[in-house]
Parts: structure tokens; C-alpha cells; sequence
């Protein structure tokens, strides 16, 4: 079970076998049904999870009651709403599993104990983060940058095993469209292939 927890940590940082011991002892594992809340909106998020197995998304919904999906994450991806979890602020937004699903959980006060006694823990989380908010800037380019089509094409280029695993009408509202504009893309994708 954390074999591959094990592996994604030694790219960022080495660990001595007590080290590793005490990390796994502060670990969660869980299994999680298809098409069930991890968080909702207006509770704190108590957990950063690896996700070992399934798909989950991560959405807001608008005043309107429109979804907008900020993530979608599959094996080796984390999964939180970062501001919940280190602010313990009422989070705006859900995070729901698209598949069976099996993750590696820890909770805020874990997380506070695993940087006390293993301080390289610090170092690996925040590369983590520089990597998130890369590639949040860099969907952000896109989104004001960048036409629905190549916005499209650049989700299946970067992604080609989530967009297999979910429905057209959620990348079409990853991608900030809706799904009948989104239809209409492939539509004109196809036509010129």
C-alpha cells in the first residue's frame, strides 16, 4: 500500500527506514465509491489525499448553480483545497470522486507533526505547491489567452488518460465552455481531419 507513496516521495527527498515508518504510521488509507463528496462546500477540508487508484474532480458552482471544474486528478496526483486546509477556513468548493477510488489521506495535525519531526517533508510540500500554482498560471494563460479549440486540444494533449476516463460535457466545463459549444469544436475537429 505505500509502495507507491514511497516512490513519488524519493523524488523529492530521501528518507531513512524510521523516517519512512513514521510517515506511513500518520497516513490514512481509503476507499471511496464512485460519485461520493470527499469535501462540500462550506466544510473545512481536514485532508491532503495521493490518490493510489480512481478519478476525482475538483468544482465550484456558481451563484446560478453552474459548475465550473477547476481539477480533475488521477493516480499520483494530490488532492485538497489548499486554502481550506492550511487557512481552516469553510471551503467553496467540491471535491468528488469519478471512480472507485483509493487514497492515501492525512489530516492538518498529521501534517503539522510530519514537518516537526521530518522537517525534508517541508521542502517536498512546497515544491508541490510551486508546481500547483505553475500549472494554475499556466491554465490561467490559457483560459484568456487561448481559443475554446486549442484550449481543447491542449487538455487532450496534457491529459489523454483523464479525458478518456470522464464525460465530454465536465471537460467542456474544465475548459470553460458549454457543452454544446464544446460539441460543436469536436464537431469542427472532425471536419478538418
Amino acid at each position: 500500500m505505500f509502495s507507491e507513496i514511497d516512490r513519488f516521495v524519493a523524488r523529492y527527498i530521501q528518507l531513512s527506514e524510521e523516517e519512512l515508518a513514521l510517515f506511513h504510521s500518520l497516513l490514512r488509507h481509503r476507499k471511496v465509491r464512485k460519485k461520493n463528496f470527499l469535501l462540500q462546500e462550506g466544510e473545512v477540508c481536514d485532508f491532503e489525499a495521493l490518490i493510489l487508484k480512481g478519478c476525482i474532480r475538483t468544482y465550484y458552482l456558481d451563484k446560478e448553480g453552474v459548475e465550473t471544474i477547476l481539477l480533475f486528478a488521477v493516480e499520483e496526483w494530490w488532492v485538497s483545497d489548499i486554502t481550506s486546509f492550511s487557512e481552516r477556513k469553510p471551503s467553496n468548493l467540491f471535491i468528488e470522486t469519478l471512480e472507485d477510488s483509493e487514497l492515501l489521506t492525512i489530516d492538518f495535525n498529521d501534517k503539522a507533526r510530519l514537518f516537526e519531526k521530518i522537517p525534508a517533508f517541508e521542502r517536498m510540500f512546497r515544491l508541490l505547491v510551486q508546481r500547483s500554482l505553475g500549472m494554475l498560471q499556466q491554465r490561467y494563460y490559457s483560459s484568456i489567452s487561448q481559443t475554446a479549440e486549442e484550449r481543447y486540444l491542449q487538455f487532450l494533449e496534457k491529459y489523454p488518460l483523464v479525458a478518456q476516463r470522464v464525460p465530454q460535457h465536465q471537460i467542456a466545463r474544465y475548459i470553460g465552455v458549454s457543452p454544446e459549444f464544446l460539441s460543436k469544436v469536436r464537431s469542427t475537429l472532425f471536419k478538418k481531419h
